[in-house]
């Protein structure tokens, strides 16, 4: 009987993925594929290209460990035809296999490349995640508006997480109001765990500055999990130390301080190198052992239990043309600031450069600052979908094209959010330190020294209105910029004006 080969991507590097579980190490071949045609058509941060291929370079040992035999091509092989069904023909023709068994993956662009092989393919479901596909769909249907918060306790139920009987823990389902506090800069944290680059760490860093130097990034220092072992050791060192503080500052943001009391884990989780049940579980179990709050654990769980299974779903039910909508008529292009140009905005610059050197930011940095001022600004959600994707070391399609077209710049319509997160400056200011220091005030709204975001913000509500007067949680802020003076509305929007025509110029906003 012929060996059929057994196709492990980056992102698919758990050790019982479904391929592997339906094949035979006796018969079956595993082939992994480190090639240009992933790695290029999106310009990658130079951390995340490194830290996937470390990865399966890692898990690749593992399966070969266990008995497998594993067909790995690295990206600086001669023979490497650069594209995964290139590969997947070249180790056919090698060893005589006609079919190919792969777990589906969470990128729609390799869905059609694998349906459309010159070979079959058989995509079986990804049961890493804890809502399959089908039964996301089974929830949605005749649902009009699809929300988190439904869904999130539907899953609480069916996973008895934070349960006591039938009735959430503590008698609330969401602690949410308790965890928007602004982060004190004096306290003392300890730091996400990091990890030295071991040797095969070490060989791929030298391999991708070589090969990516171009890319928007730096490489060095690098310190992600590129292991299941390290990954369980930066989880452990998670739940021991910030978890308890992780609520109360899930949504701060401070210029000295990247992480706060963040876990650094989501790269892991999307990468299978950890279990999503299994990391909900651990951090419930920090609560029921009086080691952290009910309000931290509970906004921890949710955004892997709620949110991260939430959007996958929405990803999967959207379908291949999600990452191209355009609900509200964007087309400015994606200004230079985004790739590190200058800008007078303390909290883009910031973030911006934080973004270029750690290929992280969190996700109140990524909604409020980087998000919010993209949507206000009206850029193409296309061209901010491609940034997020390429810069963030976490950024899957699955993830984050919802996460961006969806949640960030309502592009979908409303089909993730009941409104979109236009904000002022005033957000920025109580929930961050960056605004002291800024060359801008973010008490003013029109005017030279005005902080970009206060015009923007309104002009923002004013082209849209439209579109949003009428909901419910918008009319209020509209009946506000009703009630102000014809003189102060034409010098908000005169602002508003003047910045964007900067950066239609190229110029430093």
């Amino acid at each position: 009987m012929k060996p059929r080969l057994v196709l492990v991507l980056g992102d698919q590097l758990t050790p019982r993925i479904a391929a592997v579980r339906a094949a035979d190490p006796a018969r079956d071949v595993v082939v992994m594929a480190e090639v240009a045609g992933e790695a290029t058509p999106v310009r990658h941060h130079p951390q995340k290209i490194a830290l996937i291929f470390a990865a399966m370079r890692k898990h690749a040992a593992r399966l070969e460990g266990s008995g497998w035999r594993v067909l790995y091509s690295r990206l600086d092989d001669s023979q490497n035809s650069q594209s995964l069904v290139g590969e997947l023909l070249r180790r056919a023709a090698e060893t005589g296999a006609q079919e190919v068994v792969a777990t589906r993956p969470g990128e729609w662009r390799v869905i059609r490349d694998l349906e459309t092989a010159p070979l079959p393919v058989s995509l079986l479901p990804d049961d890493r995640f804890l809502c399959s596909e089908a039964d996301f769909a089974r929830w949605a249907e005749g649902r009009s508006q699809l929300r988190l918060e439904h869904f999130y306790r539907e899953m609480r139920r069916r996973t008895g997480l934070l349960m006591d009987g039938d009735k959430p823990a503590g008698g609330q389902w969401n602690y949410d109001a308790e965890n928007r506090k602004p982060a004190r800069p004096d306290m003392f944290r300890a730091a996400p765990l990091r990890f030295p680059p071991d040797p095969v760490t070490e060989e791929v860093l030298e391999m991708v500055e070589q090969r990516f130097s171009g890319h928007f990034g730096r490489l060095r220092p690098f310190g992600w999990a590129t292991d299941p072992d390290q990954a369980e050791q930066a989880l452990a060192h998670f739940l021991k130390h910030s978890l308890p503080r992780f609520g109360d500052e899930q949504d701060a943001m401070l210029a000295g301080d990247p992480t706060l009391s963040h876990a650094l884990i989501s790269p892991s989780l999307n990468l299978g190198l950890l279990d999503p049940m299994e990391v909900c579980r651990r951090a419930e179990a920090e609560w029921r052992a009086g080691r952290a709050p009910l309000n931290a654990v509970e906004g921890f769980i949710r955004q892997i239990l709620g949110w991260r299974e939430f959007i996958r779903g929405v990803w999967s039910l959207a379908g291949p043309g999600y990452s191209t909508r355009n609900a509200l008529g964007h087309r400015r292009p994606l200004p230079p600031l985004y790739w590190g140009a200058e800008t007078q905005m303390r909290c883009l610059s910031h973030v911006v450069a934080q973004t270029r050197d750690m290929a992280y930011a969190h996700h109140i940095q990524r909604l409020m600052v980087t998000g919010t001022f993209a949507l206000i600004a009206g850029i193409d959600p296309a061209e901010v979908h491609d940034w997020y994707l390429s810069v963030y070391a976490d950024a899957l399609e699955w993830v984050e094209a919802p996460n961006t077209i969806g949640m960030s710049q309502f592009a979908d319509g409303g089909m993730v959010g009941s409104k979109p997160y236009a904000a002022s400056g005033a957000y920025i200011n109580r929930m961050s330190d960056y605004c002291g220091g800024c060359a801008y005030d973010v008490t003013e709204r029109a005017g030279p020294n005005a902080c970009p975001f206060n015009p923007l913000y309104w002009d923002f509500l004013n082209r849209q209105r439209d579109r949003f007067a009428a909901n419910p949680r918008m009319a209020p802020i509209y009946r506000n910029w009703d009630r102000m003076d014809e003189a102060t509305r034409t010098a908000i929007l005169d602002r508003a004006r003047q910045v964007l025509s900067r950066l239609d110029a190229g110029e430093p906003v």
